[in-house]
């Protein structure tokens, strides 16, 4: 019964940090916010103006799946000390191994609500826009791409996030050449936001018939989702070229195949923005828009600048820089930050979606300034 009586023991001691997470995380804030947009939503006329009610219903779901996470957090504690008493009351160790597991679920989710309350920048908590482009290569480098698209989109999913593509440009044999997608949910720019740079595959090419070892490369940015209402400029339609075009691709699936994609580029920068995977022209060039200026904020904030007009057209070009991460699949399996040191040798994992020690590593890292090599 050794066993139990420890895990009663760390059990008690994650109690004070639950008390200091519920206080950190603003958690009697949330549900008074929470009381009020359910107010807010049960008034006639709620849906009058759906682009506002929509952000209603976005925000509460987002505090109500924060404070959901708490409490599981908090209930699951509850029942692993419940387990421990029973188990010790009894004399049996048939529930060692469901204690174990749960303990363990515990502390993953008692550290994700930690690195949580490491988000403090001002765009931490906005959606993110995720962008995916191939590197040279070919069919090689758009399939990689396309395995970095599934990985985020899955990890998205496990989340509980949800995404939404703007842009798709499918390869030319396979995979995809570029791809811009928005990922909606509280934090998803601040969990994400250590994402942007170069990654490397390491591999046997299923695409080369000798059988020979390729390297491949292909480049994420990631930049906050700023809404209209919280940036400080404008863009006016004398700032901006708009180019009305076919969509095109290898698939169907993910375009809509009409005189329908709008791509917009930025005079002053030479910023070039496009979407073709909404039916309408509007709906294409408002998306853009959307993507355009938060590429602008995100240069701006980058650049310690005061006003957008100081944006120059050098600065516009978001290199690819170093690289921050490889995947190796031959002769072992292998994926490692190169900024962190973190890695994890489940290499199927990790491309299912499972980068969350990634993160946490390189949130950690921020946060204490401990990074690999140092």
């Amino acid at each position: 019964m050794l066993q139990f009586e420890e895990y009663k023991v760390k059990l008690n001691n994650l109690k004070p940090e639950l008390e200091e997470l519920y206080r950190s995380l603003g958690m009697e804030q949330a549900k008074r916010e929470v009381e009020e947009l359910e107010i807010k939503s049960a008034q006639p006329g709620f849906w009058d103006n759906p682009e506002e009610s929509q952000k209603i219903v976005s925000r509460m779901g987002a505090l109500k799946g924060k404070i959901e996470a708490y409490e599981r957090m908090s209930s699951l504690c509850e029942d692993l000390l419940t387990i421990c008493e029973m188990a010790i009351e009894e004399n049996d160790e048939s529930m060692l191994e469901e204690l174990e597991s749960g303990y363990q679920e515990l502390e993953e989710g008692v550290a994700e609500q930690k690195l949580s309350t490491l988000l403090t920048g001002e765009y931490d908590k906005n959606n993110a826009l995720v962008s995916f482009h191939a590197g040279a290569g070919g069919t090689e480098a758009q399939d990689w791409c396309e395995m970095l698209y599934r990985m985020y989109t899955r990890w998205a999913e496990r989340h509980g996030y949800t995404y939404k593509i703007m842009d798709y440009q499918d390869g030319d044999e396979a995979g995809l050449k570029s791809a811009d997608i928005l990922i909606e949910g509280e934090n998803a720019y601040g969990f994400l936001k250590g994402e942007s740079g170069v990654h490397r595959l390491v591999r046997i090419s299923p695409f080369d018939a000798s059988g020979r070892r390729h390297t491949s490369f292909s480049a994420v940015e990631v930049i906050p989702d700023i809404p209209d209402d919280s940036a400080d400029f404008e863009i006016k339609p004398e700032d901006y070229e708009m180019q009305v075009f076919r969509s095109s691709g290898a698939g169907g699936q993910h375009i809509n195949k009409t005189s329908s994609a709008v791509r917009l580029i930025h005079k002053a920068t030479g910023i070039v923005v496009s979407c073709q995977t909404e039916r309408s022209q509007f709906q294409n060039k408002d998306n853009c828009l959307r993507m355009l200026r938060s590429k602008l904020v995100e240069i701006k904030e980058r650049e310690h600048l005061e006003k957008i007009s100081d944006i120059k057209g050098d600065q516009k070009k978001i290199e690819w820089g170093s690289q921050i991460r490889s995947y190796v699949f031959m002769p072992y399996t292998l994926a490692k930050d190169t900024r962190t040191g973190f890695e994890n040798a489940n290499i199927g994992a990790v491309m299912d979606g499972e980068i969350d020690g990634f993160i946490n590593a390189y949130l950690s890292a921020l946060a204490t300034g401990n990074w690999a090599g140092k």
